[in-house]
């Protein structure tokens, strides 16, 4: 599978999450420590089942970058789950998604990428869409709570965190590092669970139990492979404007299947973001 091809599959994925959480009876913090433990445990049989053995070597040599991220990865759920309990989901998932706009602006500083006005153009296209998209310019203002744009927007930095750091891994297997993320990333997660989170044995039923195997396993450790994997071989001015798919598909799911209003704003907003992404990897015009 080609490398945009991983990326898009990738972000789809994760924009169809929302559909199975939404039919979960459980904390959003608890989930996300199950998504990190059990995508960890997945990837870690598949490779057990391959016959490929971690790479010791390589794990050392970037170690310190694969706590610092997984660790990025870990407090950057918690951040945007104390948003989404602070203010509106809209308003929420609009400063979320300034990451994006964070990694274009640092990647020529910190990754030595060429920022291009087209690449500049399509991404400012694209927070309009994602303003578009996520209802805020519909949410009531009282809503708006300060603490929450504040959570939300350091969600965003650690998001953009974790696509700077995977672009200074090397020389190690999608696998490896996707392990070693989404495992740190649970242990991160335990004590904050542990102690502000109240999980009772009788909360699981089989269907929780599957749907937690689903997420866990296909949009964790499957979906996260992926993306980690396309990574590596993307610049991440690219990784940071297909980012906004992944919005784009859980407004659409959502309004599909659990029929939450996608108005006129919402369809617009979802084509500036796709056509932003498309037109970002257009190539450009040869000079004569």
């Amino acid at each position: 599978m080609k490398p945009r091809s991983k990326l898009i599959s990738s972000m789809f994925l994760f924009g169809t999450i929302g559909i199975f959480v939404h039919y979960l009876p459980l904390p959003s913090a608890f989930i996300a420590m199950v998504r990190g433990f059990v995508g960890a445990a997945f990837l870690l049989l598949l490779m057990a089942v391959k016959k490929q053995k971690p790479d010791k070597a390589a794990i050392k040599s970037n170690l310190l970058i694969l706590l610092l991220s997984g660790a990025a990865l870990g407090v950057n759920w918690i951040l945007l789950f104390e948003a989404y309990n602070n203010t509106t989901v809209a308003t929420a998932t609009l400063c979320y998604y300034f990451a994006p706009i964070i990694v274009i602006l640092v990647s020529p500083l910190l990754l030595k990428e060429k920022l291009t006005a087209k690449k500049l153009i399509c991404v400012l296209v694209a927070l309009v869409g994602m303003v578009f998209v996520s209802g805020v310019l519909n949410a009531e203002a009282g809503g708006k709570d300060f603490v929450g744009v504040l959570f939300g927007l350091g969600a965003a930095c650690l998001y953009a965190s974790v696509v700077i750091l995977n672009n200074k891994l090397h020389d190690i297997d999608s696998y490896d590092r996707t392990v070693m993320q989404l495992g740190v990333a649970g242990v991160v997660l335990l004590p904050y669970v542990l102690l502000t989170q109240h999980v009772a044995a009788s909360d699981f039923t089989l269907s929780v139990i599957i749907l937690l195997a689903v997420v866990g396993i296909v949009h964790t450790g499957f979906t996260y492979a992926l993306y980690f994997a396309s990574m590596k071989e993307l610049p991440a001015q690219t990784v940071a404007i297909f980012s906004y798919l992944d919005p784009v598909v859980a407004i659409l799911l959502s309004a599909l299947f659990l029929k939450e209003p996608l108005g006129g704003f919402g369809i617009l907003g979802a084509v500036l973001i796709l056509g932003a992404a498309v037109v970002s990897e257009l190539p450009d015009k040869k000079r004569r």
